[in-house]
C-alpha cells in the first residue's frame, strides 16, 4: 500500500507554527518574530480552506496591510542612525529592560553609546531615565549609572530619573529636570536610544516642544534587530493614532 504523504500546506503551516512557538516561548525578545511566523502560517491555512472569492478578499487586505507596513518602516529606517553633529549640553539616555541587576542587550548597547558620546563631548551631561519594572532588581537608570561609572564616566556628569515607565515619561520627566536646572531644552538636547526606536523618540520629543538630535546606540543581532523593527511599526502606529 502506497504511503500517503503529508500535504505541503500542512507541513508548511506546521513548521511555521513550531518556529513561532520556539521564538515566543524559548527565546527572549523575539515575540514579534513569533507573531509574524504565526501570521504566515495562518495565511497558508486560509489559502487552503477558504473559497477562492474569500481568499481574494484576504489577499487584498494583506497587500494593503503590507503596503502600510512599508510606509511606516520608511521613516523608522531613515532615522535609525545618529544625526550629523549631535553634540548638545544634555543627552537623554532612554532606558530598556534590566535582567535582575544586569542590562539587557539593548540597554547595554545604549550604555556603550552613552559612554562614547560623553567621551566625544566632554562638556555634556547625561540624564539616565528609566524606572523599575517586573524582573528588575534595580531601576534602569541606576543600572546605566553603575555601568557608566565602572567605564570611567564621572558620576557628576550623570543625572538619574528613576520614575519613568514609558518613552513619553522618559522624555517628559527628563525635560522637566533640565528646566529645573534653569536651562531651556530646545536646541540643547540629544536623545539616545536603539536605532529602531529613534524615529518614535524624536517624534515624541517634538510633541513635547523640543527638536532633539538623535543618537543611535549599537545594533543588536540581525534577527533580533528585524524583530524590533517589526515591533516598532506597531509602536509608531499607536503614536500616530493615539498621540502617545
Amino acid at each position: 500500500m502506497k504511503e500517503k504523504k503529508t500535504p505541503f500546506w500542512a507541513l508548511g503551516s506546521g513548521l511555521l507554527l513550531a518556529l513561532a512557538a520556539f521564538f515566543r516561548f524559548v527565546l527572549r525578545g523575539y515575540a514579534y518574530m513569533a507573531y509574524t511566523l504565526a501570521f504566515f502560517a495562518a495565511l497558508i491555512l486560509l489559502h487552503r480552506f477558504l473559497s477562492r472569492k474569500l481568499w481574494r478578499v484576504v489577499l487584498v487586505l494583506v497587500c494593503i496591510g503590507f503596503a502600510y507596513f512599508i510606509a511606516v518602516e520608511i521613516p523608522i529606517i531613515k532615522n535609525a542612525r545618529t544625526d550629523p553633529d549631535p553634540g548638545r549640553d544634555y543627552l537623554i539616555v532612554l532606558g530598556a529592560a534590566v535582567y535582575g541587576d544586569e542590562p539587557s542587550p539593548s540597554l547595554y548597547r545604549r550604555i556603550m553609546g552613552a559612554k562614547d558620546y560623553l567621551e566625544r563631548y566632554p562638556e555634556a551631561v547625561a540624564i539616565l531615565t528609566g524606572g523599575q519594572g517586573p524582573g528588575e532588581n534595580i531601576t534602569e537608570a541606576r543600572c546605566m549609572q553603575d555601568w557608566l561609572t565602572a567605564e570611567g564616566i564621572g558620576p557628576e556628569r550623570l543625572i538619574l530619573e528613576e520614575k519613568a515607565t514609558s518613552t513619553s515619561e522618559n522624555l517628559r520627566f527628563s525635560l522637566a529636570i533640565i528646566r529645573q536646572r534653569g536651562d531651556e531644552p530646545e536646541g540643547n538636547v540629544a536623545v539616545l536610544s536603539s536605532p529602531y526606536h529613534l524615529y518614535r523618540a524624536k517624534l515624541m520629543a517634538r510633541q513635547q516642544g523640543v527638536e532633539a538630535a538623535g543618537v543611535a546606540g549599537g545594533w543588536d543581532k540581525i534577527l533580533l534587530t528585524v524583530t524590533y523593527f517589526i515591533r516598532e511599526a506597531f509602536g509608531v502606529t499607536h503614536l500616530w493614532v493615539f498621540g502617545e
